[in-house]
């Protein structure tokens, strides 16, 4: 099957004798779908499951098509214009590939990349312009702060990072002894947004090592209802010790699992 052929099946799906799911949902209805299928295929892509990654990507190309599929009915583009004008931005931002300057780093890529943009006409008031605000917080602030440190406005060394982490957390012990809600909650956010700007420095991906810790979480409070289960005890039913007690025993079997660095 082709892109026609799907095409095709989107065709009927909204044609006068198709789904009447699918015939009823607009731009906006489907924007859920949109960004709960990028997040599926997020999630098979950390777990490298090939088979699970294809079949994201599927779920995720059929919400271009449905949104493609609604623009032609409104007589404004269709797919093949899609695909055209990605085509032709690719081509145009990559003169180092297609033409013949010449990028040797990433970071000359992305310099040669805003100068091209700023020719196409996309100015912008601020540098800060441009990121999506539905992005999660921890992955716009982390864009945001990129953006920043492009422009100098950046720490030289990450032992000054360490000193703003712990300068901010003082701050939220005093807000926390005030009992205040909008300092609390204020002092808590520059929290998270040094965090950010640690892994930025450490170079890595805080929406990963936020989403990988989330996920050990998952896996540590499992093992203690399973343990539980097993004991025929309820987790209401036991001390916050034993529970603890557990926790640490799945702590002690994952290091197991771990392999050796050789």
């Amino acid at each position: 099957m082709d892109i026609q052929e799907l095409l095709a099946i989107m065709d009927k799906l909204r044609g006068e004798k198709g789904c009447p799911w699918d015939k009823e949902q607009t731009r906006a209805s489907l924007k859920p779908y949109l960004i709960e299928e990028a997040y599926e295929l997020y999630e098979a892509i950390e777990e490298n499951d090939p088979e699970k990654i294809k079949e994201e990507l599927g779920d995720l190309l059929f919400q271009i098509v449905f949104q493609c599929r609604i623009a032609k009915e409104k007589a404004e583009f269709e797919m093949s214009d899609v695909i055209e004008a990605i085509g032709k931005k690719m081509v145009t931002r990559h003169p180092h590939v297609f033409g013949e300057t010449e990028c040797r780093t990433p970071e000359e890529v992305i310099q040669q990349w805003e100068i091209l943009k700023k020719r196409e006409g996309k100015l912008r008031e601020s540098i800060l312009e441009g990121v999506p605000t539905a992005l999660s917080s921890l992955l716009r602030a982390h864009r945001l702060q990129k953006r920043a440190a492009q422009a100098g406005f950046d720490w030289e060394k990450i032992e000054d990072v360490l000193m703003k982490v712990d300068e901010e957390m003082n701050e939220l012990k005093e807000a926390l002894k005030s009992g205040k809600r909008e300092d609390m909650e204020e002092e808590l956010g520059d929290i998270f947004f040094m965090l950010v700007n640690l892994s930025r420095f450490i170079k890595v991906n805080p929406e990963d090592a936020h989403r990988k810790t989330i996920g050990k979480f998952i896996r540590r409070f499992r093992y203690i209802e399973m343990k539980a289960e097993e004991q025929k005890k309820k987790l209401t039913d036991m001390t916050l010790e034993e529970m603890e007690r557990l926790w640490d025993d799945a702590k002690k079997k994952e290091y197991k699992a771990k392999p050796l660095n050789t």
